[in-house]
């Protein structure tokens, strides 16, 4: 019972991470990247779709994305998907193919971005904690129930925490990098 309360915490910590690790790559760098468009959606045939599901996204040069969208109908759809999205681009149309200038970050601009790097962090500190209160919560559970020994209950109590230390050990150095990333020129 315990073993199983243990692996369900461990695997709940390193999808919040995981998740984490997703979020923390929609966030834009110096760098051109195909990651940063995935949360773009396009209106095609009545239904938003992602843009990776109508179009192959390529790195063109550091400061470019090329975009080839296979159905040549939906290319005005799709320009105007990330003209209007949040991420403050501005697509070019060339022949059948898109491409999107990354312009420069400014110092401020990268500041704001470490800010927001850390909250998401922070959030996904706060996930790693529930859901080691949550293991802590079903453990004195059993013991309240009398189906585990104190013994038992601590050795839990320390395996979780240990779990709980690497998760958040993983999202500390998801971090660093992240901001080692943003604040280079």
């Amino acid at each position: 019972m315990i073993d199983e309360i243990i692996a369900d915490a461990k695997d709940r910590m390193k999808k919040s991470v995981e998740a984490l690790a997703t979020q923390m790559s929609k966030i834009r760098t110096g760098r051109a990247h195909p990651s940063l468009l995935d949360g773009v959606m396009v209106p095609y045939y009545g239904t938003d779709t992602p843009l990776k599901q109508l179009a192959n996204i390529t790195v063109e040069d550091s400061r470019t994305l090329s975009i080839m969208v296979f159905d040549k109908s939906s290319s005005g759809a799709v320009e105007k998907a990330i003209l209007t999205s949040d991420l403050g681009l501005n697509p070019a149309a060339a022949g059948n193919v898109i491409r999107v200038p990354l312009p420069a970050l400014t110092e401020e601009r990268r500041r704001d971005l470490v800010k927001v790097v850390r909250a998401e962090a922070e959030q996904g500190r706060v996930a790693v904690r529930n859901i080691r209160r949550d293991a802590n919560s079903d453990i004195k559970e059993l013991l309240k129930d009398k189906e585990i020994t104190e013994d038992d209950d601590r050795r839990a109590q320390d395996s979780i925490q240990k779990i709980t230390d690497e998760a958040v050990k993983k999202i500390d150095e998801l971090l660093a990098a992240k901001e080692a990333e943003l604040m280079e020129v």
